[in-house]
């Protein structure tokens, strides 16, 4: 019998088949993976040493689904539209969030990635002691985000009368319109907080420069 063409498993087509049953809100450990790809559970351990691999699997075929291509001079343009993005990503995947979170990231691309946006940040002058907290800060806000825009439509629903937030939510937008309303104002927030947070740093930086000079 001829040998077929490619190979029937593959770590990309493991890690796909993870993102398929998540978003189709299906279970997807090794048991469900093999049975969606009609082959046996141990078949799976020549590509992936167990869960943890399989999630670093599927971080990785995320990462090709959800691209950030922007030319990288500007760090705040690049990183909103990594942001918006990354809400996309987690909306869409609300399951996968809980062992995204659990499991130390490793895969390679996503390490790549990870060092892109810290490049990016220490290029734009922020202080490299506060970096790795910065990126801590934006992926909480990508999956707090992804997670408001998997939210039900109506979020509140007082039971009894209210002093404001009932008459606020007569008037207030549901579903995607109110996701993206609070994401685009919280995106502002977030990204004028940094400017500001950069244009101190800068400004204590030129300070010290000048009183060195001075001496």
């Amino acid at each position: 019998m001829p040998r077929p063409s490619s190979p029937i498993l593959s770590p990309e087509i493991i890690g796909e088949a993870g993102l398929a049953l998540s978003r189709a809100g299906e279970p997807f450990g090794v048991n469900a993976i093999a049975r969606h790809l009609g082959v046996r559970p141990s078949s799976l351990y020549n590509h992936v040493g167990g869960m943890d691999g399989i999630v670093e699997l599927m971080r990785a075929r995320l990462l090709v689904a959800y691209p950030v291509e922007l030319p990288r001079e500007r760090w705040d343009d690049y990183v909103v539209t990594m942001l918006r993005a990354q809400r996309e990503m987690y909306a869409e995947h609300p399951r996968l969030v809980p062992l995204l979170v659990g499991t130390t990231t490793s895969s390679p691309p996503v390490i790549d990635a990870y060092d892109d946006l810290a490049t990016i940040l220490a290029t734009a002058g922020f202080p490299e002691g506060e970096i790795l907290s910065i990126i801590a800060v934006l992926d909480a806000f990508a999956i707090g985000f992804g997670l408001d825009l998997a939210a039900p439509d109506d979020i509140w629903q007082p039971q009894e009368e209210t002093r404001t937030l009932g008459r606020l939510l007569e008037s207030s937008e549901r579903g995607r319109a109110r996701a993206d309303l609070t994401f685009e104002i919280g995106i502002s927030v977030l990204i004028d907080a940094f400017r500001m947070r950069l244009a101190a740093t800068k400004k204590k930086g030129a300070q010290a420069s000048a009183a060195a000079v001075d001496r």
